[in-house]
């Protein structure tokens, strides 16, 4: 990146959370939103899923669910600043299209960004777009938040994402691949759902003397992803995090703690314990590292937004081990994202 960006804000709606200061309370207090869920098919099996507390009013459909959470973080995230939304841009990340989610029965792809915009009843910068890709994809779209902020004039960014893989659809495809968390799985995925936002400005805002700062951000695919028939290497996981490190900011010695999406697969262990140690070269007694799905499952393409979320507030809060952490995210597809994030002190 050529510059830092600055997390100044952020909204978020989990299942453990109906607010971004919730969910990271109960992520820091190592919290569990799991519960049990009675599946219709198969007829009575009982599956452990981490679903958002809801009327079922706002789960008419699934393509109104996503909108609802989505709309209500975009809010929450907004509302931690005074710039108008006209000059925000929104950048977001829905679920992939290769999962066939359910929502887009209701609401095209095309059509879901301006959905979320209506729900808001809010105008947003005409830069506003939404991105295939998942998680990572949501990382990668740092550098375009640069650039929007540098050359069309836009003043701040929203950028998220909003998933559900509590659904029929991704429960039966995770349930015939033997990815779903239970007694006979115990290296599975808890499904979850959520909405998370973070505000994105090109200074630091207020009057405070510690922020979090964005310094460097990398991108690669992985070709043996979890859908495919081979465990990954790390490679693209190795790359990216090469790529985030490289710049002017804080280097591989920096960094004091990790957050990752990981989701407790054995998929997604062993590309860490391959990956890792080839990255993390300089001599550690250990490398702390938090992974908010053990609190809230896997939430999909919400999940990048949500680990800028936790770092920066672990960083200017003082949770954290040290000033400088890096986020590890993966999405199904194969894709990897690093972001590097720093606290700094201004006088």
């Amino acid at each position: 990146m050529k510059r830092p960006l600055y997390i100044t804000g952020a909204g978020a709606v989990t299942s453990a959370g109906l607010n971004a200061r919730q969910t990271l309370a109960a992520i820091r207090a190592s919290l569990s939103a799991f519960e049990e869920m009675t599946l219709a098919e198969p007829f009575g099996a009982v599956q452990i899923v981490a679903r958002i507390p809801t009327h079922s009013r706002l789960r008419r459909t699934e393509g109104d669910w996503l909108v609802n959470m989505a709309a209500r973080a975009i809010g929450e995230a907004l509302r931690t600043g005074t710039r108008a939304s006209e000059t925000t841009a929104l950048l977001l990340t829905p679920p992939e299209s290769f999962r066939e989610h359910p929502a887009y029965h209701d609401i095209a792809p095309p059509n879901f960004l301006a959905a979320v915009i209506e729900a808001t009843g809010r105008r947003f910068h005409a830069a506003s777009r939404a991105i295939d890709g998942g998680a990572a994809a949501c990382i990668g779209l740092l550098e375009q938040a640069l650039e929007l902020i540098e050359q069309q004039g836009v003043e701040q960014v929203l950028l998220g994402g909003v998933d559900s893989l509590v659904n029929d659809i991704d429960l039966a495809r995770l349930g015939h691949a033997g990815r779903l968390k239970g007694d006979e799985n115990p290296q599975g995925l808890v499904p979850g759902e959520a909405a998370a936002f973070v505000r994105l400005t090109p200074e630091p805002e207020g009057k405070a003397s510690a922020h979090a700062a964005i310094y460097g951000v990398g991108l690669a695919q992985e070709p043996d992803s979890v859908l495919s028939e081979r465990y990954s290497q790390g490679r693209a996981l190795l790359s990216a995090l090469g790529d985030a490190v490289t710049g002017s900011g804080p280097s591989e010695p920096d960094i004091d703690f990790v957050i990752s999406n990981s989701n407790g697969e054995r998929y997604s262990g062993l590309e860490q314990l391959i990956a890792r140690p080839r990255f993390y070269r300089t001599r550690r007694e250990k490398l702390p590292a938090a992974y908010p799905a053990m609190t809230i499952g896997d939430v999909g393409a919400a999940g990048g937004a949500l680990a800028l979320m936790l770092a920066a507030d672990s960083v200017l809060n003082d949770y954290a081990p040290g000033p400088t952490a890096v986020c590890e995210i993966a999405s199904e597809n194969g894709l990897r994202a690093a972001a590097v994030m720093a606290r700094i002190l201004r006088k």
